[in-house]
Formats: structure tokens, sequence, C-alpha cells
């Protein structure tokens, strides 16, 4: 019987170059001296046992909600606590 991981693993495989938008367990993380909530939205460019990688990632931060990080963004699995496929990477909503 697979594991949870391979579960998600197997799921997210068929996401692969769709747009999905992602939460993290961290309250806040840091980048460059700018706190933000750990909110990313972009194309799952890769799915691997352990981590997805989104490239291009938009960082959802409070005075720059479309910022385009200039690198692909890898996450482990288990730091992510919900996604979506319902919200846009363009969507405006509110992050405070």
């Amino acid at each position: 019987m697979k594991q949870a991981d391979e579960m998600l693993v197997d799921y997210m495989q068929k996401l692969k170059g769709e747009e999905v938008l992602v939460i993290t367990r961290a309250v806040q993380l840091n980048l460059l001296g700018q706190v933000f909530r750990p909110i990313f939205a972009g194309k799952v460019s890769d799915i691997q046992l352990g981590h997805l990688t989104l490239s291009p990632v938009i960082i959802k931060m409070v005075n720059a909600p479309f910022y385009e990080f200039p690198l692909p963004l890898s996450i482990p699995l288990e730091q992510i606590v919900a996604f979506s496929t319902e919200i846009p990477s363009d969507m405006a909503f509110p992050l405070t």
C-alpha cells in the first residue's frame, strides 16, 4: 500500500504545468529583508518525493502582491498546509 507522501506526489504529478496557490506552515518568512506570509502562486514545474517546484513563482507580499521570484522555488511537501488550483496567480486578495 502506498504511503500518504507517495499518493500526494502521484496526485500532484497530474498538476504539472498547472497553476497552483500554495500556503506553507511558517507564520511568516523573511527574504532579502522583506517579511511576508508564506503564500506562493505559480506553475508546477517539477514534483518529486519530498518537494514541489514552482516556476515561475509569485510571492504574495503585502507591499508587492505580484512579486515574481527570479528563480524556481522548491517547497518541501511536509511544509505545505494548503494548496488550490482554483485561484489564479494574478488574482488580488487581502493579505493582512
